[in-house]
């Protein structure tokens, strides 16, 4: 049986392009002026159908007549006005012109929005943390667009303003890197390493010269890559028991392996390209999994850094079996500690310190 990789999700969470492509907005007040300013903003070319716009949308319309990107129709809207169009929005001014307007957006084949009528939308606008190239949507389906803000608000305090620049020299460096580090460990690490540097704060220097000199580096490093397997004990249950370390070894690992006793929601913490493999669990008797051993130990051996989850701190018998059985095969191998119970973390820490005294972490 295969582990779900993602939930339930009560919207699909889609980013549009739409550089150089036409638009409708329907309509001339304040809400469609903001909805037309943050499609000129994504490089639409926003065709605005208003026969008196109010001020925001007149003052949009001004401002953005130097770049052309808004194009100003003295007219109301018409099913005519949707052909050739990437998507469609409007304000407006009862449910019957919103029926009207989302029959006809259908029937063109444009993907539509009413400004606060949810029942005539095709797709919703969500929260937005900009820092572009890299741009967060928030939304919550309507249920708590108040909650949605807040979340915004707090994802702003985590991503530092020069978060943009690093993803433009990103963009700049990727063909470089995949041309010169195969798709695998060492290509990871230096985008790990390139990702640590993004959230230092400080904006990049160099124009990429630096980089470029870091991928050359691991370019030359021709050596086999080397596989591990790395035992992490996943605690109780609950993803949140996880120890940062637990979860670094996951977000690392390019095979996972589990038992039936560890939870969905900690398998979601793995990287998305990670296979998930389900083996059976120890014997019970303190004797390694002599099957999980021989596919731990073959897929180490194609140089895949394995995790082995297993259920509470990893300190049983048939864990520590597990891993002498890999040492003695000469596959490098460690554990990971978790906390074995919920309601006994003190007690998992002194185990942890105890096995960091034995050289097992």
């Amino acid at each position: 049986m295969r582990a779900p990789r993602v939930g339930k999700l009560a919207c699909l969470p889609v980013f549009l392009p739409l550089a150089g492509r036409p638009v409708l907005v329907a309509g001339g007040s304040d809400a469609a002026a903001w909805k037309a300013e943050l499609l000129a903003a994504a490089g639409a070319e926003v065709h605005v159908c208003s026969p008196e716009p109010g001020d925001a949308m007149r003052g949009l319309l001004e401002d953005a007549a130097v770049d052309g990107r808004l194009v100003h129709h003295a007219r109301d809207w018409s099913p005519d006005s949707l052909a050739g169009m990437a998507v469609a929005l409007a304000d407006a001014e009862d449910d019957r012109e919103a029926e009207r307007f989302a029959a006809a957006a259908k029937a063109a084949g444009v993907p539509c929005n009413v400004i606060d009528r949810p029942d005539f939308c095709d797709f919703q606008f969500g929260s937005i943390v900009n820092r572009s190239p890299v741009v967060i949507g928030i939304s919550t389906s309507g249920a708590a667009p108040i909650l949605g803000q807040a979340i915004r608000q707090r994802i702003e305090t985590l991503l530092p303003n020069a978060l943009a620049d690093w993803a433009a020299l990103a963009a700049r460096i990727r063909t470089g890197v995949m041309a010169r580090l195969p798709a695998g460990r060492r290509r990871r690490l230096f985008w790990e390493d390139f990702s640590g540097q993004a959230f230092s704060g400080r904006p990049p220097v160099g124009g990429g010269r630096d980089w470029e000199a870091v991928v050359s580096r691991l370019a030359l490093a021709g050596a086999m890559e080397t596989g591990s397997v790395t035992l992490v004990g996943a605690g109780p249950g609950p993803a949140e028991h996880l120890t940062m370390k637990a979860i670094r070894a996951l977000q690392g690992a390019d095979v996972v392996l589990y038992g039936e006793g560890v939870s969905g929601e900690v398998l979601d913490l793995a990287r998305r390209e990670a296979r998930r493999l389900l083996v059976a669990g120890v014997s019970g008797k303190g004797s390694p999994d002599r099957e999980g051993v021989a596919l731990a130990a073959q897929l180490a051996a194609q140089g895949r850094q394995v995790v082995r989850l297993v259920p509470g701190d990893g300190s049983s018998e048939e864990a520590a079996a597990f891993l002498d059985a890999l040492h003695r095969q000469g596959v490098a191998s460690r554990l990971v500690p978790g906390v074995g119970d919920a309601a006994d973390g003190e007690a998992a820490g002194v185990a942890v310190v105890s096995r960091r005294a034995m050289g097992r972490e």
